[in-house]
């Protein structure tokens, strides 16, 4: 059955306005240059949404990474939808 998704095979990279492929290393070490960033421009740099289908465990996950981490307290768990 075709839903209508596509499911990447690689991780993709942006490189000049444009997507390429590129290793899940290379990838995971962009991801967190990214969030090291984020940490040196203050706690206002960085907000998470989580869901709250989601279970108790994953939205204390998310709330912790947030705050442990990323030392933001911009979560929300869009309780209100």
């Amino acid at each position: 059955m075709d839903d209508g998704l596509v499911r990447l095979a690689e991780p993709l990279v942006r490189e000049g306005g444009r997507l390429r492929p590129a290793s899940w290393e290379e990838a995971l070490e962009l991801a967190a240059a990214g969030f090291a960033t984020a940490r040196t421009r203050g706690p206002n740099a960085f907000g998470m949404f989580s869901c709250s289908k989601q279970s108790n465990e994953m939205n204390y996950i998310a709330q912790k990474f947030t705050r442990a981490v990323m030392h933001s307290n911009n979560i929300d768990s869009c309780n209100r939808t």
